[in-house]
């Protein structure tokens, strides 16, 4: 076996680690990383994290479930050792499941040993060789509680850190029916490593974890928050704004949180003074310059929803625009209408797509087809434009009647996040039509959307209030059918009054807010002049953070 690197004359554990981690990652291929789902945390990250966890006492009980090359572990145990009431012992257990790794980490571990040894501090070590999931999964069965809140016989923690793997499970995974009580559909093993965390903290302790931001919303993640939230009380919430700086020697196609709860079962039941403080940098280059705002725990997360949706708003502006969008009155429910994925998935229908035009053949519409306030059919693109109308295909096509289209997807380069279209039936001279998967489109329900109101949810959908609302809890570039349809609307008389003007000719982006803010404004559904402002100026809201008081 290859020896570990060897560490340097007063090394700090934390870059020891580093260097080790990043060394055996240049062994091996990108097609084993992203089957562990592993990433490397950058030294700033972990000393960010670390620096979170609040005093000490004299022993502490320490957990790292994914431990990786031990960087968050070292980097804890290195700023506890700063403290001024430093602890005298240091109990920590870590878990890996790659065997290649496993004695690169145990060389990093002895090396953190001898160092806090000469800071006055024994550590002493487990090294679990097993999967944390399938060891521990059993504390989140609530038969397992005793009277005190106990969990059974299972090892409690002061201080859980970790950087978990991220990559879906299937259903049938032993894992995910090891934690059935907190999952639905497909999930995110990062989701179950943060769910048994929780169950595995000491009453007080204190969990600090840095994943993609989707679990904030969605859901696939909606029973995980509710169980998680329920025992897990957020104390600071860091967003990090690029998509991939985070993990800059690695392609993360998603935001960045870290997340630093403590263990306060119940809390919930009383919320009035409860506040969480936020901050966000662009990615790790700027983190120790990061800005921060202190927010009532009711401004981020609605408590008594089962959804729980996080809005993690990084200003005062986006905050603004958070509380005049849920003043709104409407939604898509309430104004009678629905939304839906587009049936038409190309690879079970192959034989029925093509580009020839002809007697059987109808409009199929793909994302290629919308763009801000446009729908274009046909377009000269790769993608087929037309399918086969057929008893075959009669359950994948729709009749042809006014709709709003909306990406399911964004590009990561894009300015925002969502991109909707009026489709107008009498634009297209045929009977049914095709929508592709990849996207989504609004209807009446039992009736049809007027050609002011499909030009009036598209204008709103496009526009920078909604963007900003929608990017506060969205963390990844899927557009959820699920969260559009909780998402708070004007009332059906503006949405009108938008969709008339929006009507009349095509307008840039940044005139579309303009308007849509005076016409919100003017109707009084708009209290919060500064948020309105903010949202028709391109270069205001959601890019700055203020230094919390």
């Amino acid at each position: 076996m290859i020896t570990s690197p060897a560490s340097l004359k007063n090394e700090r554990p934390s870059l020891y680690a580093d260097r080790v981690g990043e060394w055996y990652a240049n062994q091996t291929s990108d097609d084993h990383k992203s089957e562990h789902g592993q990433y490397l945390t950058p030294p700033a990250v972990a000393e960010f994290m670390a620096g979170l966890a609040s005093a000490p006492s004299k022993t502490i009980h320490i957990l790292d479930p994914g431990a990786g090359s031990g960087i968050l572990s070292c980097a804890l145990c290195e700023s506890l050792a700063s403290c001024g009431n430093k602890p005298n012992d240091i109990e920590l257990v870590v878990y890996e499941t790659e065997f290649g790794l496993l004695k690169h980490l145990s060389s990093v571990l002895e090396y953190l040993k001898s160092w806090l040894s000469s800071a006055g501090i024994e550590l002493t070590f487990t090294l679990h060789a097993s999967d944390f999931i399938l060891e521990n999964a059993a504390c989140l069965d609530p038969r397992q509680t005793t009277l005190f809140g106990d969990t059974g016989d299972f090892q409690r923690y002061d201080f859980i850190i970790s950087n978990p793997p991220y990559f879906k499970i299937s259903k049938n995974d032993p894992r995910s029916r090891a934690c059935l009580s907190v999952i639905h559909g497909q999930p995110n093993i990062y989701a179950l490593f943060m769910a048994v965390s929780a169950h595995m903290l000491k009453p007080g302790g204190e969990l600090i974890y840095i994943t993609p931001r989707s679990f904030a919303a969605g859901p696939y993640f909606r029973l995980f928050r509710e169980k998680f939230f329920e025992i897990a009380r957020p104390l600071q919430l860091h967003l990090f704004g690029s998509r991939t700086d985070a993990f800059d020697r690695s392609e993360v196609l998603q935001e960045n949180v870290i997340l630093h709860a403590v263990r306060d079962d119940g809390w919930n039941d009383n919320v009035t003074q409860t506040t969480v403080r936020v901050s966000f940098s662009a990615g790790v280059r700027d983190i120790a310059a990061h800005g921060a705002r202190r927010a009532p725990i009711s401004e981020i997360m609605d408590v008594k929803s089962h959804n729980r949706f996080l809005h993690i708003p990084t200003s005062d502006d986006e905050q603004e625009i958070i509380h005049l969008v849920n003043s709104w009155p409407g939604s898509l429910h309430k104004h009678g209408l629905e939304i839906s994925t587009g049936p038409v998935v190309p690879f079970r229908a192959t034989q029925f797509i093509t580009n020839e035009n002809g007697s059987g053949k109808v409009p199929l519409l793909w994302m290629q087809n919308v763009k801000s306030l446009c729908t274009t059919w046909p377009v000269l693109t790769r993608k087929q434009q037309y399918i086969i109308s057929s008893d075959a295909t009669a359950s994948l096509l729709l009749p042809n009647k006014n709709y709003v289209l909306l990406r399911r997807f964004s590009a990561k380069e894009e300015e925002r996040r969502l991109t909707a279209a009026p489709y107008l039936a009498d634009n297209v001279p045929f009977d049914v039509v095709g929508f592709e998967n990849h996207l989504n489109y609004v209807y009446r329900q039992g009736g049809e959307l007027s050609k002011e109101e499909a030009y009036g949810i598209a204008a709103l959908l496009n526009c920078r209030l909604l963007d900003t609302y929608f990017r506060s809890y969205n963390g990844n570039t899927q557009v959820s059918a699920t969260e559009l349809r909780l998402m708070p609307l004007p009332s059906m008389e503006i949405v009108r009054l938008i969709g008339k003007e929006a009507a009349k000719g095509k307008l840039t982006t940044s005139e579309i807010d303009s308007w849509i803010s005076e016409m919100l404004v003017q109707s009084g559904e708009a209290t919060i002049d500064k948020a309105t402002r903010c949202a028709s100026n391109p270069s205001g809201a959601g890019i700055t953070a203020r230094t919390a008081k």
